[in-house]
C-alpha cells in the first residue's frame, strides 16, 4: 500500500488572489477607519473648545398678540462679548418677530428676562444661536 500524503491547498499553490484583496481591503477599511475617528475627534475637540458662548431658552409667555417674554440664561467666559438671537414664530411657521440680546464681559452666567415684539400673534419662541464677538 502507497502512503497518500495529504497537502493543503494553500501549501500546494499559495494565497488565492481573493484572500490577497481580502487582506489589502482590511487594512485600507482600518486605516480610513482609523481616520475617521480622529476626524470626529478633532472637530469635536474645537466645537467644545472655540465654544466660549452657550445659552438656553429656559421659557417664553406670550404676554399680548405683540409681545412674548422669554426667559434666557447665557454660560460664558468672564471676558466674553458677544450676542443671542431670539425669534417668534406664528402658528403658521412664519417669522413674526426677531430679538438680539447683547452681553458684556464681567459675569459668567447672565439670567435675563426678554420682551420680543412681534408683528403678529406669535406661537412659539426658539433660542436660534449665542455668539461670542
Amino acid at each position: 500500500m502507497a502512503v497518500v500524503r495529504e497537502e493543503s491547498l494553500r501549501d500546494r499553490y499559495g494565497r488565492s488572489a481573493d484572500q490577497r484583496a481580502d487582506r489589502g481591503l482590511k487594512i485600507v477599511g482600518a486605516v480610513l477607519g482609523v481616520a475617521l475617528i480622529g476626524l470626529i475627534g478633532w472637530f469635536g475637540y474645537h466645537y467644545v473648545v472655540e465654544r466660549s458662548v452657550s445659552g438656553e431658552l429656559i421659557k417664553f409667555k406670550r404676554v399680548s398678540a405683540t409681545e412674548v417674554e422669554a426667559h434666557l440664561e447665557v454660560r460664558k467666559d468672564r471676558d466674553a462679548t458677544g450676542s443671542c438671537t431670539l425669534r417668534s414664530l406664528a402658528e403658521s411657521g412664519a417669522e413674526v418677530g426677531r430679538l438680539d440680546v447683547r452681553f458684556g464681559a464681567g459675569e459668567t452666567r447672565i439670567d435675563r428676562v426678554v420682551t420680543v415684539r412681534t408683528t403678529d400673534s406669535a406661537t412659539s419662541t426658539e433660542l436660534l444661536a449665542c455668539t461670542s464677538d
